[in-house]
């Protein structure tokens, strides 16, 4: 399983706007020259943060975007899996997947179900508030 461009971008710029909240809202801009990220790309990813109520953004002078919780609430699975559409580490495991004929003697399927588990409750259990702190005390996990 790989999480793509998209994903490692919507996290960093949601912990961007978390590391950065003053209250008041952030412009995109001043994400993407601080995350040295393309601001096209980042414009690209905000409207599926937002239709999820991820964050709230106003447009035009003083506009931005803005947690709409505090970063405590924020699972990182959930940030990945909007960003990515799933998690799945095999096509049949997939959100949008069609059964397969082949599952009921499929060897190796438990396995991948195993792995699926593991990388979601990860995830799920790491917040946005965790990577604000110190990055050892994940690797103590």
């Amino acid at each position: 399983m790989m999480i793509s461009t998209r994903g490692r971008y919507a996290l960093r710029v949601l912990l961007d706007l978390a590391e950065n909240y003053s209250g008041g809202y952030i412009p995109m801009k001043d994400v993407a020259k601080r995350q040295e990220l393309s601001l096209k790309y980042i414009e690209k990813i905000m409207p599926v943060l937002t239709k999820n109520k991820l964050v709230e953004g106003v447009h035009g002078k003083g506009g931005g975007y803005r947690l709409v919780k505090e970063p405590k609430e924020y699972r990182v699975g959930d940030i990945l899996r909007l960003a990515e559409g799933d998690l799945a580490p095999v096509a049949c495991l997939g959100c949008d997947a069609k059964p397969c004929e082949r599952a009921e003697q499929c060897p190796t399927l438990p396995m991948w179900r195993e792995f699926y588990k593991m990388v979601n409750d990860y995830f799920d259990g790491i917040t946005l508030a965790d990577l604000m702190q110190n990055s050892t005390t994940l690797e103590k996990r």
